[in-house]
Protein backbone atom coordinates (compact mmCIF):
# COMPACT_ATOMS: atom_id res chain seq x y z
CA UNK A 1 0.00 0.00 0.00
CA UNK A 2 0.92 3.32 -1.09
CA UNK A 3 1.57 5.91 1.75
CA UNK A 4 1.42 9.83 1.20
CA UNK A 5 4.89 10.25 0.23
CA UNK A 6 5.11 7.84 -2.30
CA UNK A 7 1.43 9.51 -3.87
CA UNK A 8 3.41 12.69 -3.76
CA UNK A 9 6.08 11.27 -5.63
CA UNK A 10 3.69 9.77 -8.25
CA UNK A 11 1.91 12.99 -8.52
CA UNK A 12 4.93 14.90 -9.16
CA UNK A 13 5.19 16.88 -5.96
CA UNK A 14 7.67 17.58 -3.59
CA UNK A 15 6.88 17.54 -0.03
CA UNK A 16 8.37 20.20 2.09
CA UNK A 17 9.49 19.23 5.93
CA UNK A 18 9.50 22.47 7.50
CA UNK A 19 7.09 25.67 8.20
CA UNK A 20 3.50 25.70 7.74
CA UNK A 21 2.06 22.93 5.53
CA UNK A 22 2.55 23.47 1.96
CA UNK A 23 -0.74 22.74 0.67
CA UNK A 24 -3.64 23.94 3.58
CA UNK A 25 -1.18 26.45 5.75
CA UNK A 26 -1.72 24.62 8.80
CA UNK A 27 0.86 26.21 11.46
CA UNK A 28 3.25 23.57 11.80
CA UNK A 29 6.38 23.21 12.16
CA UNK A 30 7.34 20.22 10.09
CA UNK A 31 5.22 21.12 7.02
CA UNK A 32 2.64 18.51 5.67
CA UNK A 33 4.14 15.56 7.82
CA UNK A 34 3.75 17.72 11.33
CA UNK A 35 -0.11 17.98 9.36
CA UNK A 36 -0.76 14.29 8.60
CA UNK A 37 0.55 13.97 12.00
CA UNK A 38 -1.65 15.60 13.51
CA UNK A 39 -4.56 14.35 11.94
CA UNK A 40 -3.57 10.88 11.99
CA UNK A 41 -3.18 11.05 15.66
CA UNK A 42 -6.92 12.65 16.13
CA UNK A 43 -8.32 15.13 17.91
CA UNK A 44 -7.74 14.08 21.89
CA UNK A 45 -10.97 15.96 22.55
CA UNK A 46 -13.25 13.85 20.48
CA UNK A 47 -14.02 10.43 21.02
CA UNK A 48 -14.38 8.74 17.43
CA UNK A 49 -15.40 5.22 18.77
CA UNK A 50 -18.72 7.11 19.88
CA UNK A 51 -21.24 6.20 17.51
CA UNK A 52 -22.66 9.69 17.72
CA UNK A 53 -19.05 10.90 16.75
CA UNK A 54 -18.48 8.47 13.52
CA UNK A 55 -20.18 11.61 11.65
CA UNK A 56 -17.18 13.76 12.91
CA UNK A 57 -14.41 11.53 11.43
CA UNK A 58 -15.92 11.28 8.20
CA UNK A 59 -16.31 15.08 7.99
CA UNK A 60 -12.52 15.42 9.51
CA UNK A 61 -11.59 12.70 6.48
CA UNK A 62 -12.96 14.77 3.73
CA UNK A 63 -11.85 17.45 5.09
CA UNK A 64 -8.46 17.05 5.28
CA UNK A 65 -8.54 14.67 2.00
CA UNK A 66 -9.75 17.41 -0.23
CA UNK A 67 -7.01 20.38 1.45
CA UNK A 68 -4.17 18.01 0.42
CA UNK A 69 -4.45 15.99 -2.67
CA UNK A 70 -1.48 16.19 -4.02
CA UNK A 71 -1.25 13.13 -1.74
CA UNK A 72 -3.97 11.12 -2.63
CA UNK A 73 -5.04 9.49 -5.75
CA UNK A 74 -7.16 11.57 -8.29
CA UNK A 75 -10.47 9.69 -7.94
CA UNK A 76 -10.41 9.84 -3.88
CA UNK A 77 -11.44 13.85 -4.95
CA UNK A 78 -14.56 12.32 -6.24
CA UNK A 79 -15.25 9.79 -3.13
CA UNK A 80 -14.74 12.93 -0.49
CA UNK A 81 -16.39 15.51 -2.08
CA UNK A 82 -19.40 13.76 -3.19
CA UNK A 83 -19.49 12.28 0.41
CA UNK A 84 -19.35 16.07 2.00
CA UNK A 85 -21.84 16.50 -0.70
CA UNK A 86 -24.29 14.22 0.60
CA UNK A 87 -23.65 14.77 3.81
CA UNK A 88 -23.91 18.39 3.83
CA UNK A 89 -26.68 18.95 0.54
CA UNK A 90 -28.45 15.98 1.14
CA UNK A 91 -28.03 15.73 4.58
CA UNK A 92 -27.51 12.06 4.68
CA UNK A 93 -26.61 10.66 8.22
CA UNK A 94 -23.53 8.66 6.84
CA UNK A 95 -22.26 6.12 8.40
CA UNK A 96 -19.78 3.34 8.09
CA UNK A 97 -21.98 0.86 5.79
CA UNK A 98 -22.43 3.72 3.27
CA UNK A 99 -18.44 4.19 1.93
CA UNK A 100 -18.58 1.25 0.10
CA UNK A 101 -21.79 2.03 -1.85
CA UNK A 102 -20.05 5.00 -1.88
CA UNK A 103 -17.24 3.48 -3.78
CA UNK A 104 -18.55 0.78 -5.96
CA UNK A 105 -21.15 3.68 -7.08
CA UNK A 106 -17.74 5.50 -8.39
CA UNK A 107 -16.19 2.41 -9.52
CA UNK A 108 -19.09 2.21 -12.29
CA UNK A 109 -19.52 5.86 -12.60
CA UNK A 110 -15.71 5.79 -13.46
CA UNK A 111 -15.81 3.32 -16.19
CA UNK A 112 -17.95 5.73 -18.69
CA UNK A 113 -16.04 8.89 -16.99
CA UNK A 114 -12.85 7.70 -17.08
CA UNK A 115 -11.10 11.27 -18.34
CA UNK A 116 -13.28 13.28 -15.52
CA UNK A 117 -11.04 14.88 -13.13
CA UNK A 118 -12.24 17.64 -10.32
CA UNK A 119 -9.94 20.42 -10.39
CA UNK A 120 -8.91 21.12 -7.21
CA UNK A 121 -9.21 25.15 -5.56
CA UNK A 122 -5.82 26.75 -5.15
CA UNK A 123 -2.67 25.74 -2.66
CA UNK A 124 -3.78 27.62 0.51
CA UNK A 125 -7.32 28.38 -0.79
CA UNK A 126 -9.14 24.93 0.35
CA UNK A 127 -10.61 26.34 3.55
CA UNK A 128 -9.28 28.55 6.17
CA UNK A 129 -9.70 26.10 9.00
CA UNK A 130 -6.78 23.15 9.09
CA UNK A 131 -5.63 20.37 11.58
CA UNK A 132 -3.81 23.26 13.72
CA UNK A 133 -7.14 25.64 13.97
CA UNK A 134 -8.95 22.23 15.11
CA UNK A 135 -6.33 21.00 17.52
CA UNK A 136 -5.92 24.42 19.13
CA UNK A 137 -9.36 25.09 19.41
CA UNK A 138 -10.94 21.85 20.48
CA UNK A 139 -10.80 22.09 24.29
CA UNK A 140 -14.10 19.98 24.88
CA UNK A 141 -15.71 17.28 22.59
CA UNK A 142 -18.28 19.96 21.79
CA UNK A 143 -16.07 22.03 20.39
CA UNK A 144 -13.83 19.70 18.59
CA UNK A 145 -17.49 18.47 17.35
CA UNK A 146 -17.96 22.65 16.15
CA UNK A 147 -14.32 23.02 15.14
CA UNK A 148 -14.67 19.72 12.50
CA UNK A 149 -17.96 20.63 11.36
CA UNK A 150 -16.96 24.33 10.44
CA UNK A 151 -13.57 22.48 9.16
CA UNK A 152 -15.43 20.17 6.72
CA UNK A 153 -17.90 22.78 5.57
CA UNK A 154 -15.02 25.83 4.53
CA UNK A 155 -13.22 22.70 2.56
CA UNK A 156 -16.72 21.89 1.14
CA UNK A 157 -17.35 25.31 0.12
CA UNK A 158 -13.95 26.03 -1.48
CA UNK A 159 -14.15 23.00 -3.97
CA UNK A 160 -17.70 24.71 -5.31
CA UNK A 161 -16.44 24.84 -8.92
CA UNK A 162 -16.48 20.52 -8.85
CA UNK A 163 -20.13 20.43 -7.44
CA UNK A 164 -22.27 20.02 -10.59
CA UNK A 165 -20.45 16.74 -11.41
CA UNK A 166 -20.84 15.63 -7.80
CA UNK A 167 -24.35 16.49 -7.74
CA UNK A 168 -24.72 14.09 -10.77
CA UNK A 169 -22.80 11.23 -8.84
CA UNK A 170 -24.98 11.64 -5.49
CA UNK A 171 -27.73 11.84 -7.24
CA UNK A 172 -26.78 8.47 -9.21
CA UNK A 173 -25.72 7.36 -5.55
CA UNK A 174 -29.22 8.24 -4.39
CA UNK A 175 -31.29 6.82 -6.77
CA UNK A 176 -29.53 3.48 -6.81
CA UNK A 177 -29.55 3.66 -2.73
CA UNK A 178 -33.08 4.99 -2.68
CA UNK A 179 -33.55 3.71 1.19
CA UNK A 180 -31.52 6.44 2.62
Amino acid sequence: MQNYIDLAAKNGVSLIGVGDCQFCGSKTERGIHECVEIFSLGFQAIDYSKPENHLFRFISVDAHTLQHPEIHGRWSNHFHLTRQHLMFYYNIKWNYMLSPKLSDHLNNYKIHHSEEYLEPPAILKRGRITTTDVLDNSSTESNCQKMIDQWGRKVYDSWSQNLEIVNRIAQGFLRNNNSL
